[in-house]
């Protein structure tokens, strides 16, 4: 897609969310591997969150309305299902119900996935951070935070929020090495350094205006630095190409020439970021 002569299109890395389609219901469409999206986002359809009764339990799921077709979909989220308008409430639970085996099967997967990536903020615990593994140290103090190299020090106050004081230190190293490495890339692209700034998107690894910069996931300083130079040389290539065309990958290429093996490892390594 391209934007037309009055906006300015924004690109962007999709991460893969872990959808699921029933191999056994044709009606259901699977939809496209998002890693291998480089697109703009659609307009953000209608969402109602709903309840269905499977069996013995209740579940909760977000209605999308305006879809072409009844796709259902589960994920860290839970359960979505995007529907055409004309189709009743009755319809879609009755097709939900139908597969419910199925349904709930992948919800109690997810959640016992999300639990063990759950990152428990406590005094001596470890994380993946870029090329190494970082430690954490809780202390006493007035909800600072502080690296002394790879250990991040959360000196805070008896009530406070300690995944908060985490989240803060960790986009704070993020930002920095970000802007590092955006500065070597816009050199390499022979352009000015872009404005940055941290998404907390749960669908996109980065993206692009040229207007307002380059936005990256900061959860991707748990990845190593091969695959933070790919996502910011992606994006950096945008501002040579505004699109995907050949003359854009010959520019990653050039940017980062091992990107094709960054892609694959940044697939595979996605559903292992902790989550905080």
């Amino acid at each position: 897609m391209s934007g037309s002569a009055a906006t300015t299109p924004r690109r962007g890395i999709l991460p893969p969310q872990d959808e699921v389609t029933p191999a056994a219901a044709p009606r259901v469409v699977a939809l496209p591997e998002q890693l291998s999206l480089f697109r703009l986002p659609p307009a953000a359809p209608a969402t109602k969150t709903r309840h269905v009764q499977i069996g013995a339990r209740i579940v909760a799921y977000e209605l999308l309305t305006g879809r072409r077709r009844l796709v259902m979909t589960i994920d860290e989220r839970g359960l979505r299902i995007g529907a055409p308008r004309l189709i009743t409430v009755a319809a879609i639970e009755a097709f939900v119900r139908a597969h419910g085996d199925w349904v709930l099967q992948k919800l109690d997967e997810h959640s016992a996935r999300n639990a063990r990536r759950h990152f428990a903020i406590r005094d001596g615990a470890t994380f993946p951070l870029l090329d190494g593994e970082g430690r954490l140290r809780v202390t006493a103090g007035a909800n600072r935070v502080l690296w002394q190299d790879n250990l991040l020090v959360l000196a805070a106050k008896a009530n406070a929020d300690l995944d908060a004081l985490a989240r803060r230190g960790l986009q704070r190293r993020a930002l920095d090495v970000f802007g590092e490495r955006l500065a070597l890339a816009a050199q390499l692209a022979g352009c000015r350094p872009p404005p940055l700034a941290l998404s907390s998107a749960r669908t996109r690894w980065g993206s692009c205006s040229r207007q307002s910069g380059i936005r990256l996931n900061w959860r991707l300083i748990h990845l190593p630095l091969a695959l933070v130079d790919y996502v910011v040389a992606h994006e950096v290539a945008h501002l040579v190409e505004m699109n995907h065309s050949p003359r854009f990958w010959v520019e990653v290429e050039r940017l980062c020439p091992g990107w094709r093996e960054a892609r694959r490892e940044l697939k595979a390594r996605a559903a292992s970021i902790p989550l905080i």
